[in-house]
């Protein structure tokens, strides 16, 4: 199975050299340093009044579609849920359409084939990998976007942007959301209190979390609940020790899990996984640790929390806005140290995709790939665009909106999400896959060759071969 597993520039594939990943890295670890301290959380509703500026006149336009219902589908829940909610409140008055939030489950390719099934699929699905984007398109379910859609797209993305969500040339996806994966969020007076400093490497966050312990406080909170986390972490060991070639043969298994790079990234990954008491719980207690679980306990309890640390992307910002905790304050972020030469620059997305080719689907595409729609939810918090046109003064903190800043910097300077470029048997489904491997590893970071075997196995069935 082919995916996307390359960013492409003007109809070629670019490569990502170590040099431009290192000026990726170095903008954001320059960008994150700049950051202010007395910032807000970015977690709270906003509402059309505050929370940063308010965005240009409307450049995007819209049909009018007085009568009409458009069902969207995403996994999101909770405050995502809520602030997409409105974004989506905002087309309906400009629009006059009614649009109905419809909860989806992971794997969304199940949900929606259930859904197609029984004759009634989402009018737009919002899709986490590039991988499920092929897989709709290959079933014959997902729509090319239109003209409008496709041209709002080139007008406020970069090239690398749009070609993830193309299939055989055809733009199908818009990658309304993304998320820039190469983050470690610490508590500020955690490490404070231990004397430790932002590390820029791999053995500078060793000795940091040394400090850490060795102040009473656990250094790391896993969300091993969530198999996702656990091949975020992977993927940017991976790509910063491996470099980036490696990195793309692995995604298109070009290369098998068992190859010695693999065999380098687990065992780098087993000095954390694998060190007694680095993690809050041990194996066992971050396997019954969910996504959300793992930042509230790293940012509730003073001084004393659960972890000193947790890594994810800018997201987190979403889960520390439900504590006391704000975000520049005590809540501190620095980029994914660097393994080998450089830092990794890992991101991910979702991308909104057509289901029924519709007039009102198509102008709903339209207006999720505009500065208006996601200027919106930016203004929220807890959300990140790869839209290069958003003023990026409507970001509601200074974290947020350097963090932005430097993903639209970066250009194509990246590499997306490894497992979600995957099959989504392999790389998207909890309890199979990369997930459930990845989870076994975690109990048992000794295992090195039987990961690599488990996952090899699982990746050549999911790809055929």
């Amino acid at each position: 199975m082919r995916t996307s597993s390359t960013i492409r520039t003007r109809g070629t594939v670019k490569r990502t050299t170590r040099a431009a990943a290192a000026l990726a890295a170095g903008a954001l670890a320059l960008s994150l340093t700049a950051c202010g301290g007395d910032e807000d959380s970015g977690g709270g509703d906003g509402g059309d009044e505050g929370g940063g500026a308010k965005q240009p006149a409307s450049s995007v336009t819209l049909p009018k579609l007085d009568g009409e219902s458009l069902e969207v589908a995403a996994v999101w829940t909770g405050t995502e849920q809520e602030n997409f909610k409105k974004v989506l409140a905002e087309f309906e008055k400009r629009t006059g359409a009614k649009v109905t939030f419809v909860p989806a489950q992971d794997p969304i390719i199940n949900f929606l084939g259930s859904k197609i099934a029984g004759g009634a699929p989402p009018d737009v699905a919002m899709l986490p990998q590039p991988g499920a984007i092929k897989q709709a398109v290959d079933k014959g379910w997902a729509k090319p976007l239109g003209a409008e859609a496709t041209k709002e797209l080139g007008e406020n993305y970069s090239q690398g942007w749009q070609d993830i969500g193309k299939v055989g040339g055809k733009q199908y996806g818009v990658y309304y959301k993304a998320a820039n994966k190469s983050l470690i969020w610490y508590n500020a007076q955690v490490f404070e209190n231990a004397g430790a400093a932002e590390p820029k490497t791999w053995d500078e966050l060793l000795n940091a979390a040394q400090m850490v312990y060795d102040s009473g406080v656990t250094p790391f909170s896993v969300g091993g609940a969530d198999g996702w986390t656990l091949t975020d972490w992977f993927e940017n060991v991976y790509l910063s020790q491996a470099g980036p070639e490696k990195y793309d043969q692995l995604a298109k298994h070009e290369i098998k899990w068992t190859d010695p790079s693999v065999k380098d990234a687990l065992t780098t990954l087993a000095e954390i996984w694998g060190k007694k008491d680095f993690v809050a719980g041990g194996a066992s207690g971050a396997l019954q640790t969910e996504f959300p679980a793992s930042v509230t306990q790293t940012f509730t309890g003073g001084d004393q929390p659960k972890a000193g640390m947790v890594y994810e992307g800018d997201f987190v910002q979403v889960n520390i806005g439900e504590t006391k905790a704000k975000v520049g304050t005590d809540a501190k972020v620095f980029p994914f140290p660097a393994v080998g030469d450089t830092a990794p620059v890992v991101s991910g997305g979702d991308a909104a995709v057509v289901f029924k080719d519709s007039k009102a689907a198509q102008a709903l595409a339209t207006w999720l790939a505009s500065p208006d729609a996601a200027g919106i939810q930016a203004k929220l918090g807890g959300f990140l665009s790869p839209n290069k046109s958003i003023d990026s003064s409507v970001y509601p903190n200074e974290v947020q909106k350097k963090i932005a800043e430097a993903l639209v910097a970066a250009g194509d300077d990246f590499r997306f999400d490894m497992s979600d470029q995957a099959p989504q048997a392999f790389g998207g489904t909890p309890g199979k896959g990369e997930w459930k491997t990845l989870q076994d590893f975690l109990k048992n970071p000794k295992d090195v060759a039987g990961a690599q075997a488990k996952l090899e196995a699982d990746a050549a069935a999911a790809y055929g071969g």
